[in-house]
């Protein structure tokens, strides 16, 4: 009896054993993909800009050389807005920074349907971690309020730009 229970636990353990193996080399080949660049997410996601149903984001770029970030936004309000603050983010240690410089804040009577450009100088693009010839997330927060109803009504949107950096 003793002689039959070892042999049940051979087998057990030779079956562990070789699951373990495929385990390992699946591990190794999962890893030298990733080392060679093969499974580098910023190769397989899309550009992509989006905001919320308030504005439609029609074009977009970051630039680490001129350390610029530049977006063309059209009013989907449905009246006249005047535009508080815009500010910008990013999601590493160091957050991406820019100087507004065109249009300057308040941005008033943004009319509906309407496109406006809105441009940032002096970024910190490599601070934030933005490479050339990389992807990189700009978190965009648009504050607007109605000309009509005034600045006590003042309405939050969030966007998200994700662009290759050129």
């Amino acid at each position: 009896m003793v002689f039959r229970m070892s042999l049940k636990a051979q087998s057990a353990l030779e079956f562990l054993t070789t699951y373990g193996w495929a385990f390992l080399v699946i591990l190794i080949m999962i890893g030298t993909l990733a080392y060679f660049g093969v499974l580098s997410p910023s190769k397989i996601v899309p550009n992509r800009c989006t905001f919320g149903s308030e504005f439609q984001c029609l074009d977009y770029q970051i630039s680490a050389t001129a350390n610029t970030f530049k977006v063309r936004l059209k009013n989907n309000v449905g009246e006249p807005i005047t535009v508080s603050t815009i500010s910008l983010g990013s999601e590493g240690t160091t957050g991406f920074t820019c100087t507004p410089s065109n249009p300057t804040y308040p941005y008033s009577s943004w009319k509906s349907g309407n496109i406006s450009e809105f441009t940032w100088t002096g970024c910190n693009a490599a601070n934030a971690g933005f490479v050339q010839g990389e992807k990189g997330k700009v978190f965009v927060t648009v504050n607007y309020y109605s000309v009509a109803s005034g600045s006590g009504y003042t309405k939050e949107t969030k966007g998200e730009v994700l662009s290759t950096i050129i």
